[in-house]
């Protein structure tokens, strides 16, 4: 069933309207007609099963056939990407909507080839949530993750709220399996962690700098193995392991 993305402010009466670009796809791309049944998604955690009773040259009227209100994330993880290079953000975006991110910090670090003026950091924001709000009508959840707005490493440590636990992917020799990390704070706690945030570094890493400066802030180094990953692999790898190991301690904690 084809799914839709509309706002929580503009679906909460039985009878509403889709959005301009999604009734642009409604009737130009998929060729709906009135009587089709449709999935909304609010991108809050509600899922609308409705169908379709009015269309127009530029209008697409449904009405609400059901509710269902998904329970949140287990855990809310936090990705603080540094920007790599081309569109390569685009699909790190998707891919951590798809795993269930609560937000993307795109992070201007050092190394980061584009460094964006402010005109251009929003233009680019806007442009990774709408890639978001696509992923999220792919897989189905009703969780959209939140998109900031680019930022240097000592910014979004001053601005963000401390994570229970935090990781960044490091190619140092001491670092660690995420797992090993996961797991003794699930032991020591007796519960799984609230918040947790994933620091991934652009082409060519972190500098020793910006790496100190998060693992400072009570990040602890994680290893993905042997092999150095390109970026957009390190980020999918680790949220992977990371939902994992959510599962997994949430059967354990049950």
């Amino acid at each position: 069933m084809h799914r839709f993305f509309v706002p929580p402010s503009l679906c909460r009466g039985e009878i509403f309207d889709l959005p301009e670009g999604e009734t642009h796809h409604a009737l130009r791309v998929l060729r709906l007609e009135r009587g089709a049944p449709i999935v909304v998604l609010d991108g809050a955690g509600q899922t609308i099963d409705a169908e379709i009773v009015e269309t127009s040259r530029k209008a697409v009227t449904a009405r609400v056939r059901a509710r269902r209100s998904a329970a949140p994330p287990l855990c809310r993880v936090t990705l603080a990407q540094a920007i790599p290079k081309g569109k390569l953000m685009d699909a790190i975006v998707q891919k951590a909507a798809e795993l269930g991110v609560a937000r993307v910090i795109p992070v201007l670090s050092e190394r980061v080839i584009s460094q964006l003026d402010h005109d251009s950091a929003a233009s680019k924001a806007e442009k990774w949530r709408q890639h978001a709000l696509e992923a999220i009508k792919q897989c189905g959840t009703p969780w959209c993750p939140e998109i900031s707005s680019p930022a240097p490493p000592r910014q979004v440590l001053d601005a963000a709220d401390k994570p229970e636990i935090s990781f960044i992917a490091s190619l140092e020799p001491d670092s660690r399996p995420l797992g090993h990390h996961f797991r003794r704070f699930v032991q020591d706690r007796g519960r799984l962690p609230q918040t947790a945030s994933v620091w991934i570094g652009p082409e060519g890493d972190f500098t020793k700098g910006e790496t100190a400066l998060v693992v400072a802030s009570g990040a602890y180094p994680v290893t993905l193995g042997p092999l150095v990953l390109r970026c957009e692999t390190a980020a999918i790898a680790t949220l992977a392991i990371l939902n994992h190991e959510l599962q997994m301690a949430a059967e354990t904690c049950r």
